[in-house]
Formats: C-alpha cells, structure tokens, sequence
C-alpha cells in the first residue's frame, strides 16, 4: 500500500508520458529508464503515468514497475488515485474498490458515436480503435494479443487513423462543433472530449500541495513527453522536457520559451535527461 501523502510530504513531482519516452518506440521495453526509475524510488519523488494508453494498459506497466502512484490515462481523460494514497479528503467524480476516481472526460460511447458521426461528413477518415480487430490493433502497434486486448479496453479517447485525403484541419473543424477535440499522439490520432494532460496534471498538482502539511516549499513538478499531445503537460510544469524522436529529431509542434531538449531518444534519452535535471535540482 502506498504512503499517506503527509507522512513524508514531497516537493517534486515528475510527471511522463510512455510511448517512445519511458518506453520504447518498437519495443515497448523500459530497461533503459531503470536507473532515473530507481533514482527516484530512493528519493521518494512521486513518477506520475499520464498516457494515451488505457487505465488496463497502465495498471500493468505500474505492477511491472512496483509503482503505486497516481496515474493518467487516456490524454487526461481521467485522474486515478489509488485509495488511502492521500490522508486528507479531495474532490472526485467516483470511485471503485481500488481508486477515487476524477473523471475530466467524455465516456467512450458517445465519443464513438461523435467519430462515426465525422465519418460520415468526411469520407477520408479512417477507422478507429472502435473499428480494429484485436489482430489489427497488434499489427498496428507491434502488439501481443493480451496487449492489444488492454489497449482496446477504453474510456476515454479514440484512437484512429487519417487516410491520405483526409485533412486535419476539416476534422478538427467538424470535431470542434461538437464541442470535443483532436490531438496527435506518436502512432495516432485521438477524439476526445475537452479534456488533456495538461489540465489533469494541473489538478493532480493542486491535490498534492492541499495534501502537503509544509506549505512554505513550493512544489515544483517536471513532465517529459514526446509529441503535439504532450504540449499541454508540458506547459503547466516548471521543467518541461521534449524527448527525441526515433529519428533523433524533434516534435516540431512543442515549442516552449522554457522547454529541456533531451539529448537522446527513448527511454534511454529520458534517463539521460531526468538525472541530468535531478542532479541540478537535489
């Protein structure tokens, strides 16, 4: 079981998205980010998950990687926080036998719906997760079956694909009238409601300092991500960090007066990167 919160209170938090960061891009292995994982085991800094991936697909990671901390799932779609993990009350949308639970998102139904709808409009769009077989999602994402079941199990967010003819701009426009909104993820497109990991992690944060019994050291808060749905994240954190691509380039849409750009890619550039800042700042 996790710590109350209180009972060593924190004054950093680092938050991550997985996919081509803490992960690797084909493989999907995390050996490379082990020791800045360890790094901030024996320093009790919080490693926060805030993912496009499903809460199935994360809960596993976290088993994997004995991590017991609040996570993201699904481009801020929800905020889970493991029960008993804070010792003070906050505000949540519900709960279930493991966590409180707030949701910022639309459900997934009506997000399906809203996607067949722009189909309709626009001929070019292409089939989401909604639409794949579980053999096309493992084809897709390099996948095992069992992990291709995990990333169909969602909440949240829609992952599809554009064909050629389609245009971002006109899905965008057409998503906007319904009040949700489209954001570009490493492999993927995404529906979602108006939520992001941006305004998930400012919430999350403000729960921590509520929670924090040493008001007068601020909190300050750390996020590495790689690509345009990770911008959010990556506006709200005092240290914002953009990891490379596998080609060793940049996302050219994340462009940040403040932003650390990481030296390498995957998790072996996220490590390089978070020890090098940690190092500067304990």
């Amino acid at each position: 079981m996790a710590k109350k919160i209180h009972e060593k209170d924190c004054h950093l938090l680092v938050f991550t998205d997985l996919d081509g960061t803490l992960l690797d891009h084909k493989t999907y292995s995390f050996k490379g980010a082990l020791p800045a994982i360890k790094f901030l085991k024996e320093k009790n800094i919080p490693l926060i998950f805030c993912s496009s991936k499903t809460r199935a697909e994360l809960e596993l990671i976290k088993l994997q990687l004995d991590n017991a901390h609040p996570f993201i799932p699904e481009n801020g779609g929800a905020i889970f926080v493991p029960k008993a993990y804070f010792s003070e009350k906050f505000n949540f949308t519900k709960e279930d036998s493991s966590y409180l639970i707030i949701e910022l998102g639309i459900p997934y139904a009506k997000l399906r719906e809203a996607f067949k709808h722009i189909g309709t409009i626009i001929p070019g769009i292409h089939k989401g997760f909604g639409d794949f077989s579980l053999e096309e999602v493992a084809d897709l994402c390099g996948f095992s079956s069992d992990q291709a079941e995990l990333a169909k199990m969602r909440e949240y967010d829609e992952p599809f694909i554009l064909k050629d003819e389609a245009s971002e701009t006109d899905v965008q426009e057409i998503a906007g009238r319904l009040n949700l909104r489209i954001t570009r993820g490493g492999r993927f497109y995404h529906l979602t409601g108006q939520n992001d990991k941006g305004k998930a992690v400012s919430i999350l944060k403000k729960i921590y300092e509520d929670m924090s019994r040493n008001k007068s050291e601020s909190l300050k808060t750390i996020a590495l991500g790689d690509s345009f749905n990770d911008k959010s994240m990556l506006e709200v954190v005092d240290y914002p960090i953009l990891i490379q691509k596998p080609d060793r380039s940049y996302d050219p849409s994340v462009r940040l007066d403040n932003l650390i750009l990481a030296s390498g890619n995957g998790p072996s550039g996220w490590c390089a990167a978070l020890i090098k800042l940690l190092n500067i700042l304990l």
